[in-house]
């Protein structure tokens, strides 16, 4: 049987802008229509809420902090592998329809094709530009473009090109074990849209929930920052109304809509994935856009599976517990029957996707106890939006922590007593030992997954500096890369030989040049 996998992502889709997600209001009749024949995550994380580094992860499999593409504007480090570069050689056609964002060039990419991807296909959005007139350019990347009197035909959309791509694709392979990638930047702004999407939404009124009245005291400054004149308008008389990204936010539902008859058609026995790298603050927090916090519209995205022929999913299911897009690329990886390089901090999803169980209403063992989510800055090509703003943070199914290293300020949230996350705990005596528990795990995964940005200051926090002393050496230990599969261990600095462990006790940082440690001494 062919294993074949179509993966569709959207931009800046939070969790609540699907209906199959609890909101009546929004309008996504195909996106809830695979939900019914999927299992559905409730509460899947990106691993850092900014475009760029957080497809790197997707992609990857590794943390932003580990491939490289840490912001926007930066490539992945060299030999980084996406996912492409492991299916290629076992015989996996691969193909890659829509924004990529990883190449370290411009908003729209370089239109370079990757390797692992077939060519032909390949379609970024500087191939779109590239299609059309300066002045067409320009209605591209202009909102007032959907409302012009004679708006714009669906033909004309990042979109559509896309998807016509896909059809294209799924028809002509329909034999060939492949994954196919669509990868669309709608409905991140300029939210462009053709009639009857751009009107969709004309008069609503997005229902304000209680953070919307959140004036940050006792927050992270860079909140305070963020937030500007925001917090000082007047939020009773305040007015929601994202006509144009909710529009476009059903318009590229519409187009999914065209891919999945595809699959059905050409592809009914695939895995078909979808998510969303990231969400959007629509003023929660009197905050706007996305950047570094752990806050449920800006970090919780839908991510929905429909498991394949080789692994039937349980139809209409749903996932209560955290989750995160790091175990993307080793899902993907077991489903074609390929290994997991053990550098990759995922895991694949299959007790959660191939359980017959779960029919009955049961569900497995949980799949994960936590997740973490990590920033660094939004983008290099300028000095606006924050800066570098490193963040490290933990989210479990009660709790979220998280720290910012040049804030004063950290935070503590209990998300069962406190859904809006409106109280920071990170000073709340009864939370001590939650909190404690939590700046652990978070310790410990910068450690395992060797972490460039780690040091001292982690560990000692204004919270805790009367219990943790710094110490230069920090752990003390050495921790080198695991190498990919095949590609033998790295070699010890002190022998040039073969590591024996990969993790060991350094002695040597506080000696004088040339001076022997007396363990080495004869």
């Amino acid at each position: 049987m062919r294993k074949q996998v179509v993966f569709i992502m959207t931009d800046t889709t939070r969790f609540d802008m699907l209906g199959c997600y609890g909101n009546p209001d929004m309008k996504t009749p195909n996106l809830d229509e695979l939900a019914k024949e999927s299992v559905k995550y409730e509460r899947t994380y990106t691993c850092q809420p900014v475009c760029e580094p957080a497809r790197s992860s997707i992609f990857t499999g590794l943390y932003p902090h580990s491939n490289g593409a840490f912001t926007n504007s930066v490539p992945l480090f060299t030999g980084v592998k996406t996912i492409g570069d492991y299916l290629k050689p076992a015989g996996i056609h691969s193909t890659y329809i829509g924004k990529w964002h990883l190449d370290g060039g411009d908003y729209f990419g370089n239109g370079i094709c990757p390797k692992g991807y077939d060519p032909y296909y390949w379609y970024d959005m500087r191939c779109y530009l590239n299609e059309l007139t300066p002045e067409e350019r320009k209605m591209s990347r202009q909102e007032s473009t959907s409302l012009k009197k004679n708006g714009i035909t669906e033909d004309f959309t990042f979109a559509h090109r896309c998807s016509n791509r896909a059809l294209d694709f799924l028809e002509k392979y329909t034999g060939e074990d492949f994954f196919l990638t669509v990868s669309y930047d709608e409905p991140h702004q300029p939210y462009l849209c053709p009639e009857p999407y751009a009107s969709l939404y004309k008069n609503y009124e997005m229902p304000k929930k209680p953070n919307i009245w959140d004036t940050l005291d006792g927050k992270p400054e860079l909140q305070k920052l963020w937030a500007g004149n925001n917090l000082f308008l007047d939020k009773d008389s305040l007015k929601i109304e994202p006509r144009l990204f909710f529009g476009c936010n059903s318009f590229v539902d519409y187009e999914i809509g065209r891919v999945l008859d595809a699959v059905k058609k050409f592809a009914p026995d695939a895995m078909v994935i979808y998510t969303s790298d990231h969400g959007e603050a629509l003023m929660a927090h009197s905050l706007s856009l996305k950047g570094p916090s752990v806050y449920e519209e800006i970090t919780h995205v839908p991510l929905i599976i429909k498991g394949g022929a080789n692994w039937p999913s349980a139809a209409g299911t749903a996932y209560p517990s955290v989750t995160s897009h790091i175990d993307l690329v080793p899902t993907i990886l077991d489903y074609y029957g390929l290994p997991i390089p053990s550098g990759m901090p995922g895991k694949s999803m299959r007790p959660i996707i191939y359980d017959q169980s779960r029919k009955s209403g049961n569900h497995p063992a949980k799949f994960r106890e936590n997740v973490f989510i990590e920033f660094h800055r939004y983008e290099i090509d300028h000095d606006g939006f924050g800066g570098f703003q490193p963040m490290r943070a933990i989210v479990t199914d009660t709790n979220k922590l998280a720290i910012y290293l040049l804030d004063s300020t950290d935070e503590l949230y209990d998300t069962k007593q406190d859904p809006d996350e409106m109280k920071n705990l990170i000073n709340e005596s009864g939370y001590k030992k939650v909190r404690d528990s939590l700046h652990q795990k978070i310790l410990k995964f910068m450690n395992e997954t060797r972490d460039p940005y780690r040091g001292y200051q982690w560990q000692r926090r204004t919270w805790n500096k009367d219990e943790v002393k710094p110490d230069w050496e920090v752990d003390g230990y050495t921790r080198q890369k695991s190498n990919d599969i095949n590609e033998g261990l790295p070699l010890d600095y002190d022998t040039g030989l073969p590591v024996s462990a990969l993790v060991r006790r350094k002695y040597k940082n506080r000696m004088p040049a040339g001076q022997i440690p007396p363990a080495e001494k004869k």
